[in-house]
């Protein structure tokens, strides 16, 4: 992961990133207009792949399965698989099936479990789930408990656990499996980026994607759909969640690794190497933010406002580049509850 990141940071493409389709907290309204604000030679770097992205010319695309050269020893991701079975579902929109929601399909998206999409309109070719609810950020808190009753009504014995993540979030499915094993799912416990707000409401982030157990979920179902007990509207989906959890019983749970390193993560690598973060989030993150490889779990699980074109890079660097004669071994990051 330290390798992973750090190459990141000269890969970053220069985008500003606009309100996320899914989320209102704080992270979801920074404008990242200095994305690749970066001096030197990285900045030369960006200003040759604005050129070549916008030139025109199209290079070509010869697939090419290599995948019989391929070793990698992943009897034990496949073993967690089976085991620690992850429901992932996705918030998205009619205008962003195909721009975003058709790169996370196309990536990280195929090693759930179980992997929904969930719009206002139902596409049946995509395919996405349309639920009874219309677009717009002040709709956000109603679709999110009418996407977690879909799932509830079929897909609670499909599942262990129910992870929610927006189109530009990244998600690391075999740390996310490692990370849960160890968890009960029938204990009333969910897992995200932890924040508290002014208020002293803590919520996870919604932007960062948050998991919960199958226990949670039936009680944010069955006693959360009670609009004198949670709120049933609003744009603030995740802190409205975060209150709904406290008052339906379900815990917070503790994310960070053995060594005390972040797992869920708000913002693209980058942001979490350099620690050039907006100034909310010093007050709203629970765990001191921090800066460096160091600071971010080998076994990170999610990374927030990554890019259709950056959901490949990612998967290529974790995936599939590989430095010769370098063999990772199992590190043990868990226990750190």
């Amino acid at each position: 992961m330290t390798a992973f990141l750090t190459t990141m940071v000269f890969l970053q493409p220069r985008y500003q990133i606009v309100k996320s389709s899914a989320s209102n907290t704080p992270d979801s309204f920074f404008e990242l207009g200095t994305m690749a604000k970066i001096s030197g030679r990285l900045s030369d770097f960006v200003k040759y792949d604005d050129t070549h992205r916008t030139s025109g010319q199209n290079a070509t695309n010869i697939p090419i399965d290599d995948s019989h050269i391929h070793h990698d020893n992943d009897i034990t991701a496949k073993d967690l698989e089976r085991r620690i079975r992850v429901l992932c579902w996705v918030m998205t929109s009619p205008l962003n099936l195909h721009k975003k929601a058709l790169h996370v399909k196309n990536t990280w998206g195929k090693r759930c479990n179980t992997l929904l999409f969930m719009s206002s309109v139902s596409n049946l070719t995509f395919p996405a789930i349309g639920l009874n609810v219309s677009e717009g950020r002040e709709h956000l808190t109603e679709k999110t408990i009418l996407a977690f009753k879909y799932v509830y009504e079929h897909y609670r014995d499909k599942a262990d656990w129910f992870m929610k993540a927006d189109d530009d979030t990244y998600v690391i499915l075999e740390n996310l499996r490692y990370f849960l094993k160890d968890y009960n799912t029938s204990d009333p416990v969910y897992f995200g980026k932890h924040f508290t707000n002014p208020a002293k409401q803590e919520y996870m982030s919604g932007g960062a994607g948050y998991v919960l157990s199958k226990e949670a979920l039936t009680r944010y179902v069955m006693k959360g759909n009670d609009s004198t007990v949670c709120k049933q509207h609003g744009p603030n989906e995740d802190v409205t969640m975060g209150e709904c959890m406290e008052k339906v019983g379900v815990k917070i749970g503790n994310s960070t690794d053995a060594l005390g390193r972040s797992r869920f993560h708000c913002f693209i690598p980058e942001y979490h190497l350099k620690g050039n973060y907006p100034k909310w989030y010093y007050s709203f993150s629970v765990n001191d933010p921090q800066k460096g490889t160091e600071s971010v779990s080998d076994y990170a699980i999610t990374f927030h406002y990554i890019s259709p074109e950056q959901m490949h890079v990612m998967d290529f660097f974790i995936y599939h580049l590989r430095p010769y004669g370098i063999y990772s071994g199992e590190q043990q990051l868990n226990g750190n509850r």
